[in-house]
């Protein structure tokens, strides 16, 4: 028989003292979507479950005329539902919107999406597109790490035993900016990506974007930034050859798997398609459109 201690706590530090002092598997416990089949597969006789939504700011979102500053814990459907921010976020608002169906919505997080690190994950590429920041508060205090570095690799994160993630902070955009993210399933809902792609761009008033990042998904394990993508974008116009490197640059910096989904040369074919189109809408979205 499987042995289940439940905690939750209300205070950060009691989160990360449990964790910490954990002589058994310990396992957050934000919105369990994942965690739920995770541990029905485990051979763990004893486990502990901490709670972390009944800690203040865990299942908030706030934005602010600096940042917006996101609970791990928030469940999607509630994200998704708040109007100023998919005016700022737009792309990262469609990501979290296309996490399970709108039942697992109810639970899922964007925390939970990145804390779970898998390659396919939705969130990560429109987070990495954002600049994302993972603020992680351990026993030894708090650290900032960027969403690029956080994921390590397929189903593996930078968090240690103790440390668990406190909250996602993005900083506001600047002007004519915006961003979007779209991916690729067999199916028409309710699949894992083939591929993701997410992308923000600046643009000043000529229409020349002038700053840009570029995040792509399912092609590697783990979600990627692509400075050279972006880099093709900035001083353009977005013209079709610009696009079209940007494509290129994040084609070559995938590095997929072949399965039933689809095979390495498609999957680099697909991410680079995604790129473009993303960086288009992006774009039109920048200057208002």
């Amino acid at each position: 028989m499987v042995s289940v201690v439940y905690e939750a706590p209300d205070s950060i530090e009691g989160a990360v003292n449990l964790l910490a002092n954990a002589d058994v598997p310990a396992h957050i416990l934000a919105g369990g979507t994942d965690l739920i089949i995770q541990t029905n597969g485990s051979s763990d006789a004893e486990r502990l479950f901490v709670d972390v939504k009944k800690i203040a700011g865990m299942t908030e979102a706030n934005l602010t005329d600096t940042a917006l500053v996101l609970g791990p814990s928030m469940s999607c459907a509630a994200f998704t539902e708040c109007d100023d921010i998919k005016a700022v976020f737009p792309g990262l608002v469609e990501a979290a919107y296309l996490i399970g169906s709108t039942q697992v919505q109810g639970r899922a997080s964007v925390g939970g999406n990145l804390c779970n690190s898998s390659p396919a994950a939705d969130t990560i590429p429109a987070l990495i597109a954002n600049g994302a920041q993972c603020v992680i508060a351990g026993p030894g205090g708090e650290r900032t790490v960027p969403v690029e570095e956080f994921v390590t690799g397929v189903g593996r994160n930078c968090m240690e035993k103790g440390e668990l993630l406190k909250q996602i902070t993005i900083a506001r955009p600047a002007a004519n900016t915006s961003d979007a993210y779209l991916r690729f399933i067999p199916r028409t809902e309710m699949d894992i990506a083939v591929a993701g792609a997410g992308v923000s761009i600046t643009l000043d008033d000529n229409g020349t974007c002038t700053a840009a990042r570029v995040g792509i998904g399912a092609v590697a394990p783990t979600a990627l930034l692509v400075p050279d993508a972006a880099a093709a974008l900035v001083g353009s116009t977005l013209d079709d050859a610009a696009l079209q490197a940007a494509a290129d640059a994040a084609s070559a910096a995938s590095s997929p798997i072949t399965d039933r989904r689809g095979t390495v040369e498609y999957r680099r074919q697909v991410v680079g398609v995604l790129v473009k189109r993303a960086a288009t809408i992006a774009a039109e979205r920048a200057k208002g459109g």
